[in-house]
């Protein structure tokens, strides 16, 4: 891998795709042209083990991939797009048809949230996906309830997600979605598949769901073991802190990543909740992004 201060330029990145489907903190589609413009120039099966809101996915619309989440609620969303896009419209519309105000919106999201707590399911996750607090989905560690505020901004119409769900529906036609962990979908890929990860970055968003059991060592050895078996694999990592990377790579050959490039996200919508909504101008985010070829 190359030294911190030595980036690689990317080739041209490629259009941009800015509809998004839901709202959901660390969401990589602004910067997704930056990240597919490293990928390889050609790949048999795509794959995503941390789907989220699928930023990149989208924005590359590939005709052949894998994308998966140990959020299976959030995997009932996708496969609500991809099969049956009336059935994920008609579970937003439920919600979102009852308020036309701030004041009738509250109300309906505690009752989204309580829906949720009783039976987690996509159909309840997608309202509350796009009117929580900067999509900053999180889960009450005692009793596992989600515990997501609301957002202070009005959802968007139930005309204007359905026109967002038929155009992602379209971009995801060739995507098999699997609600499971990631060490099975990286198992999965093949000499000549490309993998992104977009892992939850367990130092920097623990009070996000999956990041208290996320284990980024146990992450880079599947990424070793999927290298030697000819997979092209990309990483995600919080460049502002490299301290979890480094005592993770120790242990692995120093050879596992051999390139790196700097990402810029932006501001943290994260950062901004755990402040309160204080103002975020000393809180720009980079990402680094390790590739294994």
């Amino acid at each position: 891998m190359t030294d911190a201060g030595e980036l690689d330029p990317p080739r041209t990145s490629g259009p941009r795709f800015t509809t998004q489907l839901l709202k959901w903190v660390g969401n990589k589609q602004r910067m997704a042209p930056e990240i597919i413009s490293f990928f390889p120039d050609h790949w048999e099966t795509y794959h995503e083990p941390f789907l989220g809101a699928g930023g990149v996915l989208g924005t590359l619309a590939p005709q052949r991939a894998i994308a998966a989440d140990a959020l299976a609620p959030l995997i009932d969303i996708w496969t609500m797009l991809a099969r049956d896009p009336g059935r994920l419209i008609a579970a937003y519309a439920h919600y979102r048809d009852q308020f036309e105000d701030h004041e009738g919106k509250r109300a309906v999201y505690a009752a989204a949230l309580a829906d949720y707590n009783r039976a987690p399911s996509g159909e309840s996750l997608v309202f509350i996906a796009r009117a929580c607090y900067g999509g900053v989905i999180r889960f009450r560690k005692n009793d596992g309830s989600m515990s997501t505020p609301c957002g202070a901004h009005m959802p968007i119409t139930t005309t204007s997600f359905a026109s967002r769900v038929h155009m992602w529906h379209q971009r995801v036609t060739g995507t098999a979605f699997y609600a499971r962990d990631f060490r099975q979908s990286l198992a999965e890929a093949r000499a000549g598949d490309v993998v992104y990860c977009d892992p939850p970055y367990s130092d920097s968003q623990k009070i996000l769901y999956g990041a208290q059991g996320f284990s980024l060592q146990e992450l880079v050895a599947e990424i070793d073991r999927a290298k030697e078996r000819g997979v092209k694999v990309l990483l995600s990592i919080d460049g502002t802190k490299k301290s979890g990377l480094k005592e993770v790579l120790h242990d692995f050959p120093p050879t596992l990543f051999e390139r790196e490039a700097a990402v810029t996200v932006g501001r943290a919508m994260l950062r901004r909740f755990q402040r309160g909504g204080a103002s975020l101008e000393d809180e720009v985010v980079r990402d680094r992004l390790l590739l294994t070829y």
